[in-house]
């Protein structure tokens, strides 16, 4: 093996060495979900009123899901 090719090896590994080093300064900014912790849910109170106003809430939102393709026969 020549000193060309052991220098350019050497190269190549410090050049992957350096790339890691900066995808994880970069990913580190990035905030992770926690897992194992459960989703803290506020309690709301239902009344007649309410209920009456989601389900109609629902039934529209399923109306505008529908796709290009999806007719309504």
């Amino acid at each position: 093996m020549s000193n060309l090719e052991a220098w350019l090896i050497i190269i190549l590994v410090l050049g992957v060495i350096a790339s890691n080093i900066a995808v994880l300064k970069y990913s580190a900014k990035f905030k992770m979900p926690q897992f194992g912790k459960a989703p803290t849910k506020k309690p709301q109170a239902k009344t007649n009123d309410d209920s009456a106003e989601q389900e109609a809430n629902k039934s529209s939102t399923f109306s505008k899901s529908l796709g290009p393709n999806d007719d309504k026969k």
